[in-house]
């Protein structure tokens, strides 16, 4: 398997609502791939479609925990919202203030097709709310208050980077 590439803001797979994996055999191959790709260094997680692939899966490293989980949903919320400073490999160099939830809880299933859960606060609640985002077509820019948002889309335009492919 592989290191993917990674998509940037502006490919119309990252804007699309991912599709549900059904085939769990079939997806192996991009599992791997998704766990390769997060395990560079300064990767918390990568979402399928951030590789290009519009299924529901994500990968992540949090705290030298390795994993991934396929058709995941967010089951619980708690705590406050508080803003964390947030960025995200296909905005590359942005970083923002992104109002998120303390704690985050999340079921999914892994390859075998058992159900698995994961919880947690800090960087693995921000994780989960971030990648679930990516699958359902959003990215963090969508989370900002909204004079927040009006400048980080500047910085978007003004990036060496953004539409430049």
């Amino acid at each position: 398997m592989a290191v993917r590439e990674i998509r940037l803001f502006g490919d119309p797979v990252l804007k699309s609502e991912s599709a549900t994996i059904v085939d769990f055999a079939a997806a192996e191959g991009l599992i791997q791939d998704l766990i390769e790709t997060t395990q560079l260094p300064g990767r918390a997680g990568v979402a399928a479609p951030q590789i290009g692939v519009n299924l529901r899966a994500f990968s992540y490293n949090v705290d030298g925990v390795v994993g991934y989980l396929i058709n995941p949903r967010i089951t619980e919320l708690s705590g406050e919202k508080v803003l964390t400073d947030e960025g995200c490999l296909s905005l590359p160099g942005l970083w923002h203030p992104t109002p998120r939830y303390e704690f985050a809880r999340a079921e999914g299933y892994d390859l075998n097709g058992s159900l698995v859960e994961l919880s947690g606060s800090g960087l693995m609640g921000q994780m989960l709310q971030h990648e679930c985002d990516h699958l359902d077509g959003l990215v963090y820019l969508d989370r900002l208050e909204p004079a927040q948002r009006k400048i980080a889309m500047q910085e978007v335009r003004d990036s060496d980077w953004f539409l430049k492919n």
